[in-house]
C-alpha cells in the first residue's frame, strides 16, 4: 500500500535557502562532476516509503534554480541531484519543508531498514491481541448476561488501548507528517477511523453499551500492518544488489611513496598517479596500469569470463578484478569515485530505480482515496443529523463509512499473489527476491542469455579424457593439482582418485602453465606455445616432456543441464531468444550453434550488455535477462525483468530479480508461467478490492451497517482476495518442468 501522495503545493519547498543540514562546503566536498560544469550530490533519505514519496521530492527539486535532475531511487531511499553552479541549491532546506530529513549518502549508509524489525514486532502484538479480543467478543454474541458482558468489555478496552498505541503508531505518525505538511494521506482515515472506534466503544462500554468496536479496530490495524510489512521485506531485498557490489572493493592499498617509503592508504586517498603494490590474492582497488610484473587476473567482473587473464607490464587493470598468482606493481589511472567498479555501482542503482510499477495502482487510488473517503464520511455524519439529529447514531454510522472502505482488500490484492507465487515457484527452485518482478516477468516479449555460467555450467570440462592414456593423464594430474587455473582444475578433477605423482622443482609461470622435473625430465602443462618445441600450429592446452607433445586437451565449458529443453519450449513460444557474451566469439558460436539460437554477440564489456538491454527497450521491447557473473549485474539491474542461477557470483545473484536453485534451466520457462498465471489473479484481487469498495461505500452511508459488521465485511474481502491467490497453487499441481508457456494473453 501506499503510504503518501504527492504534496498539492510546492511553493514552501521551493523557497530560498535556509539554515537545514550541512554547510555548503560540505555538500560541495562529497558531490562529484558528471559532466561539464555538472555535479551530482547523493542525499539519503530514510523516510521514503512509496511511488508518490519519489513524485513529490523530483518535482520539488526540479523547480528548483540551477537543478538540472533529481532521480528517486526508492529501492535504496537514495537521492541523486545533478546541479549547476559554484553553490549548491538549497537541497536540504526543500526536503525538510516537504517533511523529508535527510543526510549525504557515503558508502556504508546501507544498513538494514530499521523500520522492518519495527513493523514486525508490531504485527506480532496486533495479531495477538486481534485473536485474544476476538475470542472474547465470541463470548459477548453468544448471549453472555449484562455483567459478564461489560467485564468482557473492559478486558477487551485493556487489549485494545496498548495494541492502538503500539501496532498503530505507524500510521499515525505518517498520518501526523502529511497533515503537518498540509496534505493528506491514506493513513489520515486509517488514524481516525481507529480512534473514533476506539473512542466510541469506550463510551458504550462505560455507559454499559451492548454494541463496542474493540475487535473491528484491532482486526484493521491487523491486515494493514500484513501489507506495510510485506512491502518493507521486498524493498530490503531489493537494496542488497548494490550494498554486495560496493563490497568487492577493498579497503585501501600499499602504496610506494616517492622517497621509496610504503604505506598502506585508505581507499578514498587514493589518486591518480599512486605506486600501488598489489600481492597476489588481492583486490585491485582502482583502475590502474601494470608497471611491472606478471600475472592471472580474474576479470570476470568484467567480461564474465570464469578463466584468469595473463597479464603483463603495461596491461590496464579494472577496479575491483581479483589478481591471483603473482605481485604486481601498479600505477592508478583513477580515483575511487571514477573507477569501473564506481562505474558498474552508478549503473545497477540507475536501472533499479523506481522499479516497483504493481505500487503506482495504489499510489493513484491514494490520491483520491484520502479526499473521498475524508468527505463521504462528513457528508454521513451530517445527513444523519439533519435527519434525526442523534450525534451517536450520526457518529457511529461516519464511522462505519471509515472502516468498510479501508484499503485492506486492495492492499492485500498484489502482495497475497506475491507470496503465494513465490512459494509455488521456491517449490520448483526459484526465489523471487523483488516484489514487482512477477508483472513485469508476465509482460516480457524477448530474452537475452549470458553463455559462461548461465547456459554453460561455467566450469570447464576435459572433453577427451577417454582419448589419453591412463598413465599420461596420471602424469599431468601430478602437475595440475598445483594449480588454481580452471583447466589444470578440469584435469585434476579428471584424473579422480589416481594417486598424483611427486614432481620436484615446480615452477607455476602466469599465463602460461606450470612445470615440473620428474626422473630428469621436464614436463610442462599449459599453453601449446610455452611448452612444445616445435608447436607446429598446435593450440590450446598440451601435456609436454622435454619440449614434446604427450597430451592435447580438449576442455570444454558443457552446457547447463535442461539448456536444450528450456529453449525449445521457449522458442515453442515464439519467444525471441538472444546470446550476448563477452566471451570470444568461437566459444559463442559453439553454444548458439548447440542450441539453435541464431542471434548472438560476442565480446560484449558490461557497458555494452547494458547499452544492448537499453536498446532493446527503446525499440519497445521487454527483454528477460539471464546471466551469472560480476559483469552481467548491471545488465541485470538494466533488464525489464532479471533472473540469475544460484550459482552465480553474490553480485549476480542479488542484482536478479529471480534466482533459480537447481542446475536446470528449465527454471526460465517454469517461471515465465506461473509470473503470467499470478499477473492473472493480480488483476482479478484489483478488480474484486475495486468492486467491493465501490458497493461498501453506499451501503454503510445509508446506515445498513454499523462498525462491527463493517470490520467484518472489510475482513471478507481481504478473506476472498486472499482465497484466491491461494488459487495460483491450485492451478500448477505436479506442473512439468517441460510444460508449454501459458500465452501472454493469460495476463490481460
Amino acid at each position: 500500500m501506499s503510504c503518501c501522495v504527492p504534496p498539492p503545493v510546492f511553493a514552501e519547498a521551493i523557497a530560498g535557502p535556509q539554515r537545514v543540514g550541512p554547510a555548503a562546503d560540505e555538500i560541495l566536498l562529497s558531490s562529484r562532476e558528471v559532466d561539464k560544469g555538472v555535479r551530482q550530490t547523493d542525499l539519503s533519505v530514510p523516510s521514503i516509503h512509496c511511488g508518490a514519496c519519489v513524485q513529490a521530492i523530483e518535482k520539488a527539486f526540479g523547480a528548483l534554480d540551477r537543478v538540472e535532475s533529481a532521480r528517486v531511487n526508492l529501492s535504496t531511499k537514495r537521492v541523486a541531484v545533478r546541479w549547476k553552479g559554484e553553490a549548491p541549491p538549497p537541497l536540504f532546506a526543500t526536503l525538510a519543508r516537504l517533511g523529508y530529513e535527510a543526510h549525504l549518502y557515503e558508502t556504508g549508509d546501507d544498513g538494514k531498514d530499521p523500520a522492518l524489525g519495527a513493523l514486525v514486532r508490531a504485527l506480532a502484538v496486533a495479531a495477538f491481541a486481534s485473536m485474544n479480543i476476538m475470542m472474547l467478543s465470541g463470548s459477548v454474541w453468544s448471549g453472555a448476561d449484562a455483567a459478564t458482558r461489560d467485564v468482557l468489555h473492559w478486558i477487551c478496552a485493556g487489549l485494545t488501548l496498548p495494541t492502538l498505541l503500539y501496532s498503530g503508531r505507524v500510521f499515525y505518525v505518517s498520518a501526523w507528517k502529511a497533515l503537518r505538511h498540509g496534505r493528506a494521506n491514506m493513513d489520515v482515515p486509517i488514524t481516525v477511523g481507529v480512534f473514533l472506534a476506539f473512542a466510541l466503544s469506550v463510551y458504550d462500554t462505560i455507559h454499559s453499551g451492548t454494541e463496542v468496536y474493540y475487535d473491528a479496530t484491532v482486526s484493521l490495524l491487523f491486515f494493514l500492518l500484513i501489507g506495510r510489512t510485506l512491502d518493507h521485506v521486498m524493498r530490503e531485498r531489493a537494496r542488497t544488489a548494490v550494498k554486495g557490489l560496493a563490497r568487492l572493493a577493498p579497503r585501501g592499498a600499499l602504496v610506494e611513496q616517492a622517497d621509496g617509503t610504503r604505506e598502506y592508504l585508505p581507499l578514498r586517498e587514493i589518486g591518480p598517479g599512486m605506486r600501488i603494490l598489489l600481492a597476489a590474492g588481492e583486490r585491485v582497488p582502482v583502475d590502474a596500469t601494470i608497471l611491472s610484473g606478471s600475472s592471472d587476473v580474474d576479470r570476470s567482473l568484467v567480461t564474465g569470463e570464469s578463466a584468469p587473464a595473463p597479464m603483463e607490464a603495461g596491461a590496464r587493470l579494472e577496479a575491483g578484478t581479483l589478481n591471483l598468482t603473482g605481485p604486481l606493481t601498479i600505477r592508478a589511472e583513477a580515483g575511487e569515485r571514477e573507477s569501473t567498479l564506481a562505474e558498474l555501482l552508478r549503473l545497477m542503482e540507475a536501472a533499479s530505480g523506481g522499479r516497483s510499477r504493481y505500487r503506482r495502482i495504489a499510489d493513484r487510488v491514494a490520491g483520491v482515496y484520502a479526499p473521498v473517503v475524508h468527505l463521504a464520511a462528513l457528508v454521513t455524519f451530517l445527513g444523519w443529523m439533519a435527519v434525526n439529529g442523534d450525534v451517536h447514531n450520526a457518529v457511529t454510522i461516519a464511522i462505519a463509512v471509515l472502516i468498510i472502505t479501508c484499503p485492506c482488500a486492495l492492499g492485500l490484492a498484489v502482495p497475497m499473489v506475491q507470496v503465494v507465487a513465490a512459494r509455488r515457484l521456491f517449490d520448483v527452485g526459484i526465489m523471487v527476491k523483488d516484489g514487482s518482478a512477477l508483472e513485469r516477468l508476465a509482460e516480457i516479449d524477448c530474452v537475452v542469455f549470458d553463455k559462461t555460467g548461465t547456459l554453460t555450467t561455467g566450469q570447464p570440462q576435459l572433453a577427451n579424457a577417454e582419448a589419453i592414456s591412463a598413465e599420461t593423464l596420471a602424469l599431468a594430474g601430478g602437475l595440475a593439482v598445483h594449480s588454481r587455473h580452471p583447466h589444470a582444475r578440469s584435469i585434476a578433477l579428471a584424473t579422480g582418485d589416481t594417486i598424483a605423482v611427486a614432481f620436484t622443482n615446480m615452477r607455476e609461470v602466469p599465463g602460461a602453465g606450470i612445470e615440473g622435473v620428474l626422473n630428469g625430465a621436464q614436463y610442462r602443462l599449459g599453453r601449446a606455445d610455452w611448452a612444445l618445441t616445435r608447436p607446429a600450429g598446435t593450440t590450446g592446452t598440451v601435456f609436454a616432456r622435454d619440449g614434446d607433445l604427450l597430451a592435447h586437451f580438449d576442455i570444454r565449458d558443457a552446457l547447463r543441464a535442461g539448456a536444450r529443453e528450456a529453449i525449445q519450449v521457449l522458442m515453442a513460444g515464439d519467444m525471441p531468444l538472444e546470446i550476448v557474451s563477452g566471451d570470444e566469439a568461437v566459444s559463442v558460436d559453439a553454444v548458439g550453434d548447440a542450441l539453435g539460437i541464431a542471434n548472438r554477440s560476442a565480446g560484449v564489456m558490461p557497458g555494452g550488455k547494458s547499452a544492448r538491454l537499453a536498446a532493446l527497450s527503446a525499440s519497445g521491447r521487454r527483454p528477460l535477462m539471464v546471466g551469472d557473473g560480476l559483469n552481467d549485474a548491471p545488465a541485470l539491474a538494466a533488464a525489464y525483468v532479471s533472473m540469475a542461477p544460484g550459482s552465480a557470483a553474490d553480485i549476480g545473484r542479488n542484482a536478479a530479480d529471480l534466482v533459480f536453485l537447481r542446475d536446470n534451466l528449465d527454471a526460465v520457462p517454469q517461471a515465465i508461467a506461473i509470473a503470467r498465471e499470478a499477473s492473472r489473479l493480480v488483476r482479478q484481487n484489483l478488480v474484486l478490492a475495486l468492486v467491493y469498495n465501490a458497493v461498501a461505500l453506499p451501503v454503510a452511508t445509508i446506515g445498513l451497517i454499523n462498525p462491527f459488521l463493517a470490520a467484518v465485511a472489510m475482513s471478507a474481502s481481504s478473506v476472498v482476495v486472499v482465497l484466491n491467490a491461494l488459487r495460483l497453487g491450485w492451478s500448477f499441481p505436479g506442473r512439468s518442468s517441460h510444460t508449454a508457456l501459458l500465452p501472454a494473453e493469460a495476463t490481460a
